[in-house]
């Protein structure tokens, strides 16, 4: 029998489609995993993690972009491919928007989608010698400082050369998938999914000459501090957030386990992205 898994986002609409998606599945013999979007975590927590069963088809999320983010940590390291339904605001991880659902149901149970791997970023946080944190981020990790801090200093190393040190409000490092995230936002270049770099973007930065960087993905990035720096917290995809202090280093390369998200028939990368800014311009 095959077995698909809902991510649902505790919203009464998204809960409304679920079960409407979850009685046709079942309708057409495919067992059904449903799991509630639970609230980001504000730390790190030390419990064991539910992870998403290993023999499921394919995993539907439906919500925004945060509720796709979490359903990325329920699947973890496994090759489940993933799906997301827009239910939310702006978003750029949804392949198909809520009236396209049951369509693309039926192009799942079919066979009639492709893969697209996206990549991970691979992050450990060591303290005096130990491993604090090790996570993963498909859209970012964000270093800020704390509201009454200041300029945090964040000095940046990439294959153990010194590259600089960030005096910033923050900073951004993030996967090409996230680059329509928060490093847009704070003035990053829009990255194609499949050119295989990393960005890195500042935070608002005190020297005006510091630009956002995109290096290869095959770099090992290491962050440090200056002793002057107070009140810092690291995010992984704003789901998790750990406070770090100046003895903490952090390690960020490209993770070995990519997200495998779902592309359905003519779906094209650049048609979403023009929707979803509202680019004006003619279709040639």
């Amino acid at each position: 029998m095959k077995r698909i898994g809902l991510f649902v986002k505790a919203d009464a609409e998204a809960g409304k489609n679920a079960d409407e998606l979850q009685a046709w599945l079942r309708s057409r013999g495919v067992d059904v995993i449903r799991e509630t979007s639970p609230r980001p975590n504000c730390k790190i927590s030390g419990k064991s993690k539910s992870f998403a069963p290993p023999d499921l088809l394919c995993v539907f999320v439906l919500g925004g972009d945060g509720t796709f983010l979490r359903a990325v940590r329920w699947i973890g390291d496994q090759n489940i491919p993933i799906l997301g339904a827009k239910f939310g605001g702006l978003g750029f991880l949804a392949e198909i928007a809520e009236e396209s659902l049951f369509s693309a149901a039926e192009y799942i149970l079919t066979g009639r989608f492709d893969i697209n791997p996206r990549m991970r970023l691979q992050v450990k946080v060591i303290r005096d010698g130990r491993e604090l944190a090790d996570e993963t981020a498909l859209n970012d990790i964000v270093i800020t400082k704390g509201v009454f801090a200041g300029l945090a200093s964040i000095k940046t190393y990439i294959d153990e050369r010194y590259l600089t040190t960030y005096r910033a409000d923050g900073l951004i490092i993030s996967t090409p998938t996230g680059s329509t995230a928060y490093s847009l936002s704070a003035g990053g270049p829009i990255v194609h999914p499949e050119v295989p770099g990393i960005i890195i973007t500042p935070i608002c930065p005190f020297t005006l000459t510091v630009r956002p960087l995109i290096v290869p993905d095959s770099v090992c990035m290491k962050i440090r501090f200056e002793e002057k720096s107070s009140d810092i917290t690291v995010s992984f995809d704003g789901q998790a957030g750990l406070e770090i202090n100046n003895n903490d280093t952090i390690i960020i390369q490209k993770g070995l386990h990519p997200v495998n998200m779902i592309m359905m028939p003519d779906q094209n990368y650049f048609d979403v992205l023009k929707a979803k800014l509202r680019w004006s311009g003619a279709r040639m």
